[in-house]
């Protein structure tokens, strides 16, 4: 690994050359480049991703205990596990791990490996920690509650009798990944499970390997020559940071790029005439939304809660500014989830807005923060409220950041009004329910931060109901209650939940074999050729 910033040097080097006008150029056969906004990055480490980027690099470069289709999330599969089985009770799963299978290292993939694994992600306590904690599982007890029960099984305890398929879909988030015991204990500095080392380094069994990380420039992957599935067509898998979608379009169709990740709805519309380029798209369990943070006290008052949802032109945005891009949709479970409700109460409609601003005791409005993600998408989406907003008299200063900043600050709660795309961890519906209709906790030092908390949202009645949906054994009952938890929120909640993303690409014609999943550690390239 220690060669690895010498040959990201060299490698983008190589191919921002090819970006000169003059040069209609042609990306290596055994290499796929892919632009896209890489400035959410914060950690590789699988305990610790919880961003859109990290989690599609983590999926193609770690695996889990169990995986599904992308195609139908219902058939669930063995991917490190061989097979396993749920105890007469319903509070354990014993998993038995695939024989001869190995980490990129060389190191054999072992039952250990699966009990550090989940056990190190719940002892550091991450943000995606909870994925696994809420199983009942915390620092003191993990030992107890994941065991090595034979030379090739371990069993994973819960508190109580959690629907199975909801324990199963948790343990393919990233945060279930399996790690290298051997080689990231080899890293280890002052107790830290390697959490220092591994944050910008790799440990996985995927189909290829992190080779290098430099943030805000690119991400350079590589054929993992110890996998134990098919070998990848590519040899390696580059990440460019562009985050400009008219830049984006250029170097595609000068074939400098193999992927424009992220184009706006213009440029999407230029490139369908060209014959050397093609689109794909998938429907995302992705939702835009506005977070409302409660400590402010103007949009703490209920009133001005429902207020903000009437200020959003939502049909006016998806049909020009993300046109193509996304679906209007008000509730917090995207389309395709049990439960979902698709009633889209909400239009813009600033008189109503305007008579509940003076319910609230603001007849003249109010100013306000909104902490922004500089792409093009979200800026546009932000300053199409902002106007709107300001036909009512709430005056929004937008504070522009990259992925990192804006997170951090949000995660942080510091802010007034965050505007963001929130993706599902896993494919149940509690996934979403958890942070946006969930808040054990509203302290500042809190161990559990969903959306919720973030948002300083204190819903002790709202995370019963929450909680209780997770146990219900009847589907029909259970999707019942996510769709009165969403109904609840769409009256009483500080999200303006706006819009479900359907994540549009558009790839040079010779590219194969790219899947669009419905989360984006689904999103795939193992089987990509040119």
């Amino acid at each position: 690994m220690h060669h690895s910033r010498t040959l990201l040097a060299a490698t983008v080097a190589a191919f921002a050359l090819l970006g000169a006008p003059a040069v209609h150029a042609e990306t290596p056969a055994d290499t796929l480049i892919q632009a896209w906004a890489i400035d959410d990055i914060i950690s590789l480490d699988p305990a610790e991703i919880f961003e859109f980027t990290a989690s599609e690099i983590a999926g193609n470069a770690y695996e889990g205990l169990i995986s599904y289709d992308p195609a139908d999330v219902s058939k669930i599969y063995g991917k490190i596990a061989e097979s396993w089985e749920v105890a007469e009770d319903g509070m354990s799963i014993t998993f038995k791990i695939k024989p001869g299978r190995t980490f990129a290292s060389g190191n054999p993939i072992t039952a250990d490996d699966v009990v550090f694994s989940l056990t190190r992600a719940v002892k550091l306590d991450k943000s995606p920690a909870f994925i696994l904690t809420q199983f009942g599982l915390n620092a003191e007890n993990v030992d107890q509650m994941v065991v090595k029960t034979g030379e090739d099984t371990v069993q994973f305890k819960m508190d109580k009798a959690y629907a199975p398929s909801l324990v199963l879909y948790c343990l393919t988030a990233t945060v279930g990944y399996i790690v290298d015991q051997k080689l990231v204990m080899e890293h280890e500095a002052n107790g830290d499970f390697g959490y220092e080392w591994l944050k910008t380094n790799y440990a996985g069994s995927g189909p290829f390997t992190i080779r290098e990380w430099r943030a805000n420039e690119a991400v350079v992957m590589e054929r993992n020559a110890n996998y134990s599935g098919d070998a990848p067509p590519m040899a390696r898998v580059i990440y460019r940071h562009i985050p400009e979608g008219a830049t984006q379009r250029l170097l595609l169709e000068q074939g400098d790029i193999d992927i424009a990740r992220s184009l706006g709805a213009e440029e999407v519309d230029a490139v369908k005439a060209n014959p050397d380029i093609k689109i794909q798209q998938g429907v995302k369990g992705s939702i835009y939304y506005m977070g409302l943070n409660q400590k402010n006290e103007n949009l703490a008052k209920p009133e001005v809660r429902q207020a903000m949802k009437y200020l959003v032109d939502y049909q006016a945005i998806a049909d020009t500014i993300m046109k193509g891009k996304v679906t209007v949709h008000q509730a917090f479970l995207p389309e395709g989830f049990l439960g979902a409700l698709n009633d889209n109460p909400f239009s813009l409609d600033v008189a109503k807005a305007k008579e509940l601003l003076a319910q609230a005791g603001l007849p003249d409005g109010f100013s306000v923060t909104m902490d922004t993600r500089n792409t093009p998408e979200i800026t546009g989406i932000a300053q199409a409220i902002q106007q709107t907003a300001a036909e009512a008299g709430v005056k929004i200063e937008l504070i522009p950041g990259d992925g990192q900043q804006t997170l951090t600050k949000y995660r942080a709660r510091n802010h007034d009004i965050y505007i963001g795309l929130w993706g599902p961890d896993y494919q149940d519906p509690h996934t979403n329910a958890d942070t946006f209709a969930r808040n054990p906790d509203n302290s500042d030092d809190a161990a559990s931060k969903p959306l919720a908390w973030r948002n300083a949202w204190d819903i002790p009645e709202m995370t019963k109901q929450a909680d209780a949906a997770m146990l219900e054994p009847d589907p029909a009952k259970r999707a019942q209650m996510y769709i009165d938890l969403q109904k609840e929120s769409q009256e009483t909640s500080p999200f303006v939940i706006m819009f479900q993303q359907i994540e549009v690409s558009a790839l040079r014609s010779n590219v194969e074999g790219f899947i669009v999943g419905p989360s984006f550690n689904d999103n795939n390239y193992a089987h990509v050729t040119k």
